[in-house]
């Protein structure tokens, strides 16, 4: 049983990890989108507003791969806590995972991701949309 809850530990270890890249992930694109922004309004530099899409996109493509990876160490974790063997093997291979949680391309429209990039670039698109004209 002391195997089992070390391997439980294990898998808690990288969820935690997950999720905390996530956040940074936010934080880091808030900060170079809105940079971005002030040197494309500082400068009325149009070629700022057509650069700050594209870290918009790459943060959150890079966002839903984590938490796809935060979902399917969480079906991990059910998978070992239910499992009656009091053997563990370690084993962090979420293959077995991967039917029962959504496609990356799923959780990239998903109700939270969708709403924060989402309207982070409706707000970009809006700011670009007063620079040119």
């Amino acid at each position: 049983m002391e195997n089992k809850i070390r391997h439980l530990e294990l898998i808690q270890t990288v969820i935690s990890r997950m999720a905390n890249n996530s956040f940074l992930v936010k934080g880091w694109c808030i900060t170079l989108v809105s940079a971005l922004l002030g040197l494309a309004a500082q400068d009325n530099d149009k070629k700022f507003i057509i650069v700050v899409f594209f870290p918009a996109l790459m943060f959150w493509l890079l966002d839903a791969y984590f938490l796809r990876q935060e979902r399917l160490f969480r079906q991990k974790y059910n998978e070992v806590a239910q499992n009656s063997a009091e053997f563990s093997d370690f084993s962090l291979d979420t293959s077995t995972c991967l039917s029962t949680v959504d496609s990356w391309l799923r959780i990239t429209f998903s109700k939270t991701l969708f709403l924060f990039y989402g309207s982070m670039i409706g707000a970009v698109t809006i700011i670009s949309l007063i620079l040119w004209s």
